[in-house]
């Protein structure tokens, strides 16, 4: 499977794209990917950019995941469902499906949460797109363990622990395979917490399944 991840360092930071390649490889599932970001930028910024557009034409990916500027949806919903509009219609052209990317809300700013989710989640049903949703899953997990911290220092990128949350979520949501067991060592999360993480990831979103 070929993945294009657009976005920024919310999807670079701690590697998620290689954080998900490895579960993925362990449940036997070939994933190449690339990431096109740059700091803070939004999905307008690519679009006007262009590099994400000629990768989608070219590249051959089977999946493309856009994940928007993060405080964005939140401040202008209408701009994003304008800019996935115009990727979707791009990446639907090049044969390909188009994932959103839901991210979570400031450590310090947890009521934005709803806005980010019914932002993604509107875009994700007006175009049959796949959702991610991370940040909901973040929230759920917040709400019940102290420990491990998923926000970084800043309160507002993901620490190793919130990347490898969000990489179990896209391995359910994504491509459908189950985390729990999984027992790829990751370098700089201990095996117990890594072990949390994963049931965590899988609980949630087998809540969230049977709540929608």
């Amino acid at each position: 499977m070929r993945i294009l991840f657009v976005g920024n360092s919310f999807t670079a930071r701690n590697n998620l794209p290689g954080l998900l390649t490895a579960l993925a490889g362990a449940r036997g599932i070939d994933l190449e990917h690339k990431l096109i970001q740059a700091g803070g930028a939004s999905l307008r910024q690519h679009l006007n950019a262009g590099k994400a557009l000629d990768a989608i034409a070219t590249g051959g990916f089977d999946v493309v995941v856009l994940q928007e500027q993060s405080t964005l949806p939140v401040k202008s919903p209408a701009r994003m469902r304008e800019s996935v509009r115009d990727f979707d219609a791009a990446i639907k052209e090049a044969g390909a499906r188009t994932a959103l990317y839901l991210t979570w809300a400031r450590r310090n700013a947890p009521e934005s949460q709803q806005a980010l989710t019914s932002a993604y989640a509107g875009s994700a049903a007006e175009l049959g797109a796949t959702l991610v949703p991370v940040g909901v899953v973040w929230e759920r997990f917040l709400s019940m363990h102290d420990q491990p911290v998923l926000h970084d220092k800043d309160n507002s990128h993901p620490a190793l622990a919130g990347s490898y949350l969000a990489a179990c979520v896209f391995l359910i949501a994504l491509l459908e395979h189950d985390p729990v067991g999984i027992d790829v060592p990751v370098k700089g999360l201990d095996a117990d917490t890594a072990a949390l993480l994963r049931q965590s990831a899988w609980d949630i979103c087998e809540s969230l399944a049977t709540t929608e």
